[in-house]
């Protein structure tokens, strides 16, 4: 049995992510989608909202589970038996960020990095740049899960 991890703080989970789990689970037999602590990040939403609006975003998808982690990726991986970490891409400047960190995982412990690139209509869609918008009043309904949406406006004080 083949299963991958697809790391990320995920706050929020948009539709670009929702995307990468669905192509991902199509390629493993089981893909746990796992979401940790980036301090370098801001956040909205603490890790008890982001795993309840993972699952949430996943719950159609019967071979992907959804688990919190802390410390290494490469260290989860190991403790769950996964074989494979899975990254998308957007563009270039991801390629650049995740290659590196790729090769590191895989120097540490054997664990490889598969790249998925984005769906070309999703490209352009980050949890930052979907923050920054809803902050400002934009309209950020069609870039992120329609329970996610909720949770943002009500964060956002417009429920």
């Amino acid at each position: 049995m083949t299963r991958a991890v697809c790391p990320g703080s995920f706050d929020p989970v948009t539709n670009g992510h929702v995307d990468i789990f669905r192509r991902a689970a199509g390629l493993f037999d089981e893909l746990v989608v796992a979401t940790g602590t980036n301090p370098s990040k801001s956040r909205m939403f603490d890790p008890e909202a982001r795993l309840e609006m993972l699952r949430e975003a996943c719950a159609d998808l019967p071979n992907v589970t959804v688990r919190g982690f802390s410390g290494l990726i490469v260290d989860f991986c190991r403790e769950i038996g996964a074989q494979a970490i899975v990254k998308g891409l957007r563009g270039g400047n991801d390629y650049e960020y995740e290659l590196p960190m790729a090769q590191m995982n895989s120097h540490l412990t054997g664990v490889e990095t598969v790249f998925i690139p984005t769906t070309a209509a999703l490209g352009y869609i980050s949890s930052s740049l979907v923050k920054e918008v809803a902050s400002l009043g934009g309209d950020v309904s069609d870039l992120v899960p329609p329970a996610v949406h909720a949770r943002m406006m009500e964060r956002l004080g417009r429920s």
